[in-house]
């Protein structure tokens, strides 16, 4: 089965009720996990962005608790796992403000990691690629915002 273009599927859907969008949500969450994720920020925690970056944050500390440090093989297996799950809640909100918290946010948790991620190349390249990526989201901000975190980017720089 081929999929329809979201054009189709938006025309589709206005011809639906309220009845039938809420069943078709529904059974659309029951498929995967990342659908019923992003409903979940839709419907409980899209009102209150702050809340769901604290959130994000809080289960990005507990990730980088749970690192095996034994060697670099897993740090670098779990660093990258912590990026993709950060990148995937960044896609949920969709908003520039949650995006750029949350990358710095990364960033520093892990400049600041025990073992040191200077004795490790690729630990250090995906530092710096997203430090590079943040500098040039933070360009596309508001100018005050861009003040105040060029402030939290140069700290997390000087670590």
């Amino acid at each position: 089965m081929k999929a329809v273009s979201v054009v189709t599927i938006r025309k589709e859907l206005k011809y639906k009720s309220n009845e039938e969008l809420a069943e078709l949500c529904l059974r659309l969450s029951r498929f995967k996990k990342e659908n019923k994720e992003l409903l979940t920020y839709l419907l409980f925690e899209a009102d209150s962005e702050d809340g769901y970056i604290e959130t994000v944050k809080s289960e990005i500390d507990e990730q980088f608790d749970i690192i095996n440090t034994d060697s670099y093989f897993y740090i670098k297996k779990s660093v990258r796992k912590i990026l993709r799950n950060t990148k995937k809640y960044i896609r949920y909100s969709l908003n520039k403000e949650t995006e750029v918290e949350l990358l710095l946010y990364f960033c520093k948790q892990l400049r600041t990691m025990s073992p040191s991620i200077k004795r490790n190349t690729t630990l250090i390249n995906i530092y710096e690629r997203n430090m590079i990526a943040i500098r040039k989201k933070i360009m596309h901000l508001h100018e005050d915002l861009q003040y105040d975190y060029t402030i939290i980017f140069e700290e997390i720089e000087d670590l």
